[in-house]
């Protein structure tokens, strides 16, 4: 069967979500100046900054730093600033499942993680930016890594945002060769909706994906302090497998704890900067063969 969706008609593309990741601010401050190379036809695309004030001061948030993070004062400031700014983005692209909302939105992020490109997806049943992402792994053969995340199984009113992680980069920081690959996904990204839109029909496909399981924190003594390391086998190695027994943490004093599993895993985000206030070391996930439906344009 092929499914038949209404044409997308306007894109949002956010960056600055988090303040520090920059290829994304880069990007749409570059598109702000000049969007010539995101426009196509019968496709608004718009840059949007999401975050001005993070972005401002490059970091990821400012409403409180690690050291207080965890304070009810602190976290009741963290959930009111958000909710204002999510109310406000809502009224500008939304509202969320309205005729009125945007059709596709991109939001672009950066890792510290060895994760190349990651497109995190809501659902498994998202067969347009299944297509889109498998269309772009055929055409964008330069990009090394293109894996897709399901992290929760729930209906989407109208297409999904896809939240786009290219990494490695620090925070704060640009290199020129994550910036690039973020680019040229947006550009295949924008080919794919102006060919939907001018009826072209796409087969179905098969696309791999990684379901993500469980999140893994450091070890930690009875105090909470991390008392490991993610270990030297692990460390960049997002994507590869995990299997019972292989090395995880490193101790201080040099002792090796392993992963002791039932199964193989997949961890990713390993060692994220952003994600020692999360305590969250990585995650797993399992490594999934997903159909996509054909689509067409209604």
């Amino acid at each position: 069967n092929v499914l038949s969706y209404i044409p997308p008609l306007k894109m949002a593309i956010f960056g600055g979500t988090h303040g520090n990741e920059m290829s994304g601010v880069t990007l749409v401050n570059l598109w702000t100046k000049n969007g010539a190379e995101i426009q196509r036809k019968a496709v608004e695309a718009v840059p949007f900054i999401t975050n001005p004030k993070a972005v401002e001061k490059c970091t990821r948030y400012v409403d409180t730093d690690l050291n207080r993070a965890f304070t009810p004062e602190n976290l009741s400031l963290i959930v009111q600033a958000l909710v204002l700014r999510a109310q406000e983005i809502n009224r500008i692209f939304g509202p969320k499942g309205s005729p009125e909302a945007y059709d596709v939105i991109f939001d672009l992020h950066n890792t510290t993680s060895n994760m190349g490109c990651t497109l995190i997806l809501e659902s498994s049943k998202d067969y347009f930016n299944l297509q889109m992402m498998n269309y772009i792994k055929v055409v964008a053969l330069r990009i090394q890594t293109l894996c897709l995340v399901l992290l929760n199984e729930h209906p989407l009113l109208k297409y999904s945002t896809s939240r786009l992680e290219v990494g490695p980069q620090p925070q704060g920081v640009l290199r020129s060769n994550i910036f690039e690959a973020m680019r040229v996904i947006l550009k295949h990204a924008l080919d794919f909706i102006e060919l939907f839109n001018e009826g072209v029909e796409f087969p179905p496909c098969t696309v791999e994906v990684f379901r993500v399981l469980e999140r893994i924190d450091y070890p930690r003594d009875a105090n909470g302090n991390i008392i490991a390391m993610v270990h030297p086998n692990l460390q960049d190695c997002d994507w590869e497998p995990l299997n019972p027994g292989d090395p995880m943490f490193q101790t201080f004093d040099g002792k090796t704890i392993h992963y002791q599993g039932s199964g193989t895993v997949y961890p990713t985000f390993i060692n994220e900067a952003a994600y020692y206030e999360k305590q969250q070391a990585f995650i797993t996930t399992r490594r999934e063969t997903l159909v996509a439906s054909a689509i067409k344009k209604a």
